[in-house]
């Protein structure tokens, strides 16, 4: 259960995802390690998006974000919370989320929704990735 954040302690954790930019980074080196195919067009082609590391095609001027298609998709929470959410339930898919809201100090509701969000991307062959083919 620990593919996607590794061996990391929750310090070395706290280093590498300490801002938003950097998750964006992380996900969008993961989503297109293999390069980047328009979900239109199959174009391969890309010119930099409206946003951060977001990738726009260039034959038909789709633009895709680096959490489309992944459980951070229009999430309604800092970004930032969400990996920290994701990072407990992938080191412990057991942990309550009353502990996860106590620790990260968001409400357990929030934390029950979204850990709910990761364990059926899980199930459903998401796998640790969080990417949804």
């Amino acid at each position: 259960m620990s593919g996607l954040f590794g061996n990391l302690s929750i310090k070395q954790f706290d280093l590498k995802f300490s801002d938003e930019n950097k998750c964006l980074q992380y996900l969008a080196d993961l989503k297109w390690k293999d390069g980047f195919v328009c979900r239109k067009c199959e174009h391969k082609n890309y010119c930099k998006g409206k946003t951060h590391f977001s990738r726009r095609c260039t034959k038909c001027k789709h633009d895709e974000s680096a959490t489309s298609h992944t459980v951070f998709h229009k999430c309604k929470i800092p970004l930032t919370e969400a990996f920290q959410i994701a990072f407990y339930v992938c080191k412990n898919p057991d942990i309550s989320t009353y502990e996860i809201s106590h620790r990260i100090n968001i409400r357990q509701m929030t934390c029950w929704k979204f850990k709910k969000k990761i364990i059926e991307c899980i199930e459903k062959g998401g796998g640790m990735d969080f990417y949804e083919n």
